[in-house]
């Protein structure tokens, strides 16, 4: 991971290509509430045919410490269907963060995550000496407990992009200590110097997901 980072995907759901982009990327390194942080964002749009039955133009912006990745604070800036929410969550321990304008206080555990944190704190797990990973990540509704594991050896990708050898990573959710059976997912890390997110799968109750990585820079 790099300041200056911009990972474009197309994205495939329930057989249907192309049908959603996302962009994630790294904006900067900077000091935030007195930390060092890194400003991770995260763009997403569907593209017809389903944009003709769901607009959606929705960005995402993290506020992450430098080194352990947890959340500072999380932003969502949605607009799906004509409907426009904008929520900004600075992360709390102790409930007792200052109060800011605009800025809802969020209690959470130490150590919690948000999604786009969560991503980047694993591409900088050793998965050849590190076989587990687990934390709280909150999405900005609720908190949940993330396990991420090793899926067996690497194996190799054909994604937009090109074909990568990458090591893939199953996370499996649990609610309240119960597993969430019917939400599965996976991200590939291809073997580059960054271990570069270059595919990600989800199963869920509606539909299935595959966002492939169409370019880097």
């Amino acid at each position: 991971m790099r300041a200056g980072e911009v990972l474009e995907y197309s994205a495939d759901v329930a057989k249907v290509s192309n049908v959603a982009s996302l962009r994630l990327q790294v904006a900067e390194q900077r000091n935030f509430l007195g930390k060092n942080a890194w400003h991770l964002q995260a763009f997403a749009h569907t593209q017809n045919p389903l944009r003709m039955v769901f607009e959606l133009d929705d960005q995402f912006d993290s506020y992450s410490d430098a080194g352990t990745m947890s959340s500072l604070q999380y932003e969502m800036h949605l607009s799906e269907r004509g409907q426009k929410v904008e929520s900004i969550q600075r992360m709390t321990t102790t409930g007792k963060e200052p109060a800011a304008e605009n800025i809802t206080e969020t209690r959470v555990l130490p150590g919690t995550r948000d999604p786009l944190g969560m991503v980047q704190y694993l591409r900088n797990v050793d998965w050849s000496k590190t076989h587990e990973a687990r934390g709280p990540v909150y999405d900005g509704h609720k908190l949940y407990d993330v396990r991420a594991s090793l899926a067996g050896p690497s194996e190799s990708v054909a994604v937009p992009a090109g074909s990568y050898v990458a090591t893939k990573v199953e996370l499996r959710v649990f609610d309240d200590g119960t597993e969430m059976k019917d939400a599965h997912f996976a991200v590939y890390f291809a073997h580059d110097q960054t271990h570069t997110p270059v595919l990600l799968e989800a199963v869920l109750p509606w539909t299935t997901a595959r966002v492939g990585l169409k370019s880097s820079k």
